[in-house]
């Protein structure tokens, strides 16, 4: 009995705070033991690892208690909005290995904000305000002294309504009046001092085009759509904390209109609020990241600097890896800034397990086995993956002639350097022990060229080939391989803290973010791996092939590297 019990206890220490709220909802019978969550981007533009977070949070509550997850697009801001985000938002989500139960959009429900305006009109709890949006915010105040209330507060009813209804009219200017819940003036939460309600826009909106010119404000089609949904569990992210009272204002302002006053508590649904997820060295704004697309400061929303997921894809990150990320830094009541480290971490602990295993040399240079027979090759056995037997093997052609780094070859070599200098062995791998025995330079002085010997008797695998030298070498046969552009990156911003920094975002990027390489090589059986296929070119990193590939041309983006040097380098 005592091992179950404790048992339990890890297990409960073990929730997120907001599985613990969840459960304890449960526990009291709320919403009849039903559960129900929300993912609500607004179609505005690309997914990034932030929203990753919430994704993640929506549906694995729901998941985890047997519950649903919508999807619903907060498309209440037209002139932001395009098909072309939604299309993303689905395909992103999908890879991250989730489905929603039903599709929603707000803009489903305007008719029902707007016939729920008017009800507020009516009960003299809304009026039109005519007022510039500055003075607008001069007379609310500051969290310190209250407002003073709006000239056009007290405006009789069917003013507003005539008003109201001439807001929805194409021939109203954009900023001509806007309509304003009246509330508390004096409230200490700004949010709540008599806060806009809707706004007059002439964008065609992208699903009901010019049927509708006024649109219903964040807040206050936010907390209703979940309630005509029948949303148990709204959970949002730490910057929606102020706003929750006005949430619950205005969802029992829906509960009375619909007649449901003696239970007003019952039956609604609950927001919780966590930490957003916030990376070193680059950006989560939306507007940062439309600025870097619209300005082509960034070769796209799925440029693999980008933090959107449809980059992160592109990179070559596994949605395992971004899970796992999400998962091992927590959901907390504290902003944190997380160390890009942490995710490129979870990218190598993933892909590790996943990856094919192939050659390839991106800064060439050429090694003859000079002993070896001229027009001679032989098939090598691979293993594409050390940590998955089934994933089985294939073979790389050897010959004289091959590639290899240029790193991996000194002339005048220091006592520990144990990769391939004159007079030295070392086994190239799968094949033979080599030992070096010169070079050949141009009349500028640059190596064009090393010669060795190999030890015929050392073929990886033959009886007694396992006399132990201290380095091994990839390689490729100069005339069985591929020509390749290998594209390298490094942090999109050349600081920590971006969003911290007081300077314009765009001084701050990093002008060495990205190493084109054009004058690389890989082996065939990696010239026919295609974007979505996980690849490790031996002893340089994890890459994939690039959406930009061509037969002629294979493109591979690097993920990450083996190890983390960066962290290193930058000390």
């Amino acid at each position: 009995m005592a091992v179950k019990e404790e048992n339990t206890y890890e297990e409960k220490k073990s929730l997120s705070f907001v599985e613990q709220i969840v459960e304890q909802d449960l526990a009291e019978g709320k919403n009849g033991g039903r559960i129900q969550t929300r993912f609500p981007p607004e179609p505005n533009g690309y997914l990034h690892i932030g929203h990753a977070k919430a994704i993640c949070m929506d549906f694995g509550v729901a998941e985890k208690y047997h519950g649903v997850c919508n999807l619903r697009f907060d498309d209440t801001n037209p002139s932001k909005e395009k098909n072309e985000y939604v299309e993303n938002i689905l395909n992103d989500i999908r890879w991250l290995g989730f489905q929603w139960g039903n599709i929603y959009y707000a803009s489903e429900y305007f008719q029902k904000l707007w016939d729920f305006a008017v009800w507020m009109i009516e009960r003299g709890d809304a009026y039109i305000d005519e007022q510039t949006s500055e003075q607008i915010a001069a007379q609310k105040g500051t969290p310190t002294t209250p407002g003073t209330p709006s000239p056009y507060r007290d405006r009789p009813v069917e003013e507003n309504l005539r008003l109201f209804k001439l807001m929805n009219d194409p021939a109203t200017p954009e900023g001509a009046m806007v309509l304003r819940a009246k509330l508390d003036m004096s409230n200490p939460n700004m949010h709540f001092r008599d806060p806009i309600i809707y706004r007059i826009i002439h964008t065609a909106h992208h699903r009901t085009g010019t049927t509708w010119n006024a649109y219903p404000m964040y807040d206050f089609a936010h907390g209703q759509s979940d309630y005509f949904e029948g949303v148990t569990h709204s959970i949002c992210t730490l910057e929606f904390v102020p706003h929750r009272p006005l949430y619950d204002k205005l969802i029992d302002f829906l509960k009375e209109m619909n007649g449901e006053t003696e239970n007003i508590h019952d039956f609604r649904p609950r927001q919780i609020e966590f930490n957003r997820l916030n990376l070193t060295y680059t950006v989560m704004s939306k507007r940062k990241l439309h600025t870097l697309v619209d300005e082509h400061l960034v070769a796209g929303w799925d440029d693999p600097r980008m933090p959107t997921l449809c980059g992160m894809r592109r990179r070559g990150y596994s949605p395992e890896s971004i899970r796992g990320f999400i998962d091992s830094i927590g959901y907390t009541k504290f902003d944190a800034l997380n160390d890009m480290a942490l995710l490129e971490a979870s990218v190598r602990e993933d892909l590790n397990k996943r990856a094919c295993r192939v050659s390839a040399v991106i800064n060439p240079v050429k090694l003859v086995i000079t002993n070896y027979p001229e027009g001679q090759t032989e098939e090598m056995s691979c293993v594409n993956n050390p940590e998955n037997e089934a994933d089985g093997t294939h073979t790389i052609t050897f010959s004289r002639n091959l590639w290899i780094e240029k790193e991996d070859f000194m002339e005048d070599a220091p006592k520990k350097f144990f990769r391939m200098t004159p007079g030295q062995e070392v086994r190239l791998k799968s094949a033979y022990i080599v030992k070096c025995t010169g070079c050949t330079k141009d009349a500028e002085g640059n190596i064009i060229e090393i010669q060795a010997e190999y030890d015929p008797d050392s073929k990886s695998g033959m009886d007694g080939a396992n006399r132990k030298v201290k380095g091994t070498l990839h390689w490729l046969s100069a005339d069985h391989c591929t020509k390749a552009e290998v594209r390298i990156y490094d942090r999109l911003f050349s600081v920590e803290n971006p969003s911290a920094d007081d300077r314009d975002f765009r001084e701050l990027l990093n002008k060495d973010s990205i190493q084109v390489r054009r004058e690389c090589y890989i082996e065939n059986y990696a010239a026919d791996k295609k974007p979505g296929e996980y690849l490790q070119f031996q002893r340089i990193g994890y890459f994939m092939a690039d959406p930009d590939s061509t037969a002629e041309m294979p493109v591979y983006n690097k993920t990450v590297g083996l190890k983390d040097t960066w962290a290193k380098q930058n000390k």
